[in-house]
């Protein structure tokens, strides 16, 4: 199974917000029938493994999502995710970091993702 990205989600201001946000995506997607049975979640760690200035709201938004969406909600690891997904970029011709920049969001997400689906049991 490859993972690919599908749409970057804008993070709004509070988590009440990206909540409903998030959650009224969620909800039209299991309308639609469209096979969705999780959220991965990036979860913002420093290479130690210890907790950095995201990871605390990261994990609160994790929780709120998890109780109004019917889906497992999974936090997966993101180290070294965008440093990767720049990588990628650069090997696949893309030298302009403008243009980089722009990509490198959908990009890492992809990367989490599969690393997700890589390590599931």
């Amino acid at each position: 199974m490859l993972a690919s990205p599908w749409k970057i989600v804008p993070r709004p201001i509070d988590t009440p917000t990206s909540v409903a946000l998030v959650a009224g995506i969620i909800h039209d997607l299991q309308r639609d029938d469209d096979g969705l049975q999780a959220v991965v979640i990036g979860w913002p760690r420093r290479l130690d493994g210890s907790a950095t200035h995201m990871t605390v709201p990261t994990e609160a938004f994790a929780e709120a999502l998890g109780a109004a969406v019917s889906v497992p909600v999974t936090l997966q690891d993101e180290r070294l995710s965008s440093y990767e997904a720049d990588a990628r970029l650069i090997a696949r011709g893309e030298r302009d970091w403008k243009r980089r920049k722009t990509r490198i969001d959908a990009e890492a997400a992809a990367i989490i993702l599969q690393d997700f689906l890589d390590h599931r049991s």
